[in-house]
């Protein structure tokens, strides 16, 4: 049990990195020594592996079960998973008033996270072909058209809810990409932590005796979500996991220009909100986007000396 509320600790400073767009939680998993085991667990899930589970009326069936899981490292996950969880439930609400009531210094944060980010990324490949610059310039051409369009008109149906949970869940095998900043490139960062929001305010509200309306709304925005969070674990986790191995450069050039190109849409939410909102003066954005980007920069100065390997 103390292993495990250790590993619950790791995983509620990992979804709390993992909230801000530009910090990664498989940066935090890294410096708090689980990076490798998150890594193997991750790939060593298998539905297959859970058949005894039908058996569970047997004692055999039990035994075979048990060992399974802990086979797959099912309880470590559950641990960390349960940490990660709450730091995003406690800290999505924090995160959507920052962005809805002090959009410019926010965003001016936000761009300095990614831009510093996106710099120490870039200084992690040793050698740039002409492959690789053409890789990066289509990296950061699709990241700058896809935010342009969600700055504009994002849309927040099912379908859309769906991939960004599958496309999010990557951060956790992925190296100073972060969550939240897939969520900010599909326009679904803002929505989603209002909907995680509304959906706590709703349960607490029902337990009072409130309606149950607005949490069935929210829910399912919630659920959907996590559905495609869940399936992206098992495709599109093991899909990064293998380019990391075995293209690391071009793959890496390729999430980096996506944060370069990604700049933009913070850059249109500060130019739209200067003089509407609180704090909303071009001086704001700067200082905060100052302190975003020292704040990656110190995180690297005391994980420079460490590697992300999954041996």
């Amino acid at each position: 049990m103390r292993e495990l509320l250790v590993v619950y600790c790791k995983g509620f400073s990992m979804g709390a990195a993992d909230v801000v767009p530009g910090v990664s939680g498989a940066t935090i998993a890294l410096i708090v020594g689980i990076y490798d085991r998150l890594i193997r667990a991750i790939t060593a899930l298998d539905p297959r592996e859970l058949q005894p589970a039908l058996r569970i009326h047997e004692a055999d069936g039990r035994a075979a079960l048990v060992d399974a899981l802990e086979r797959m490292d099912v309880p470590f996950l559950i641990a960390l998973g349960l940490g990660v969880v709450s730091a995003i439930v406690v800290l999505s609400r924090l995160m959507h008033g920052a962005v809805t009531t002090y959009p410019v210094p926010t965003y001016g944060f936000f761009f300095g996270l990614i831009a510093a980010s996106a710099i120490v990324l870039y200084m992690e490949i040793p050698v740039w072909s002409p492959r690789r610059v053409a890789i990066g310039i289509a990296g950061a051409a699709v990241a700058f058209l896809i935010t342009g369009a969600t700055a504009t008109a994002a849309s927040h149906g099912p379908l859309m809810i769906f991939v960004a949970g599958a496309v999010a869940i990557c951060a956790m095998v992925l190296p100073g990409v972060s969550g939240a900043f897939f969520l900010l490139v599909l326009g679904q960062y803002e929505y989603l932590t209002g909907a995680l929001s509304e959906f706590v305010d709703g349960a607490l509200a029902v337990v009072n005796g409130g309606s149950v309306t607005p949490v069935i709304e929210s829910g399912t925005t919630v659920g959907v979500f996590c559905t495609g969070a869940v399936l992206g674990l098992f495709t599109m986790a093991h899909l990064v996991s293998r380019a990391l191995d075995r293209y690391r450069g071009a793959t890496l050039v390729f999430l980096v220009s996506l944060m370069v190109g990604a700049l933009r849409l913070p850059v249109v939410e500060i130019v739209g909100n200067l003089g509407e909102t609180a704090g909303g003066s071009l001086e704001a954005a700067v200082v905060t986007g100052t302190v975003g980007c020292a704040a990656v920069l110190v995180v690297n100065r005391y994980t420079e000396d460490l590697e992300y390997t999954t041996e």
